[in-house]
């Protein structure tokens, strides 16, 4: 019987895995479904860009 909890994003072959399939530290997720875990480099970089911005407000460099 193969693992088939969760959905992950393979950094490594740039696919979406269910289950067990490459390594732990190749991987995003896990992921409610395929679809969401397709996503997640575009989840990832947005979620970097707000990150920052929060980061320069906190700072006060938002300011011109």
């Amino acid at each position: 019987m193969s693992d088939t909890s969760g959905w992950y994003y393979c950094l490594t072959h740039q696919t979406v895995e269910q289950g067990k399939g490459c390594r732990g530290g190749d991987r995003m997720g896990p992921y409610p479904d395929e679809a969401t875990a397709a996503h997640a480099l575009e989840m990832a970089r947005e979620r970097t860009r707000a990150a920052d911005e929060s980061d320069k407000k906190w700072r006060g460099d938002d300011e011109d």
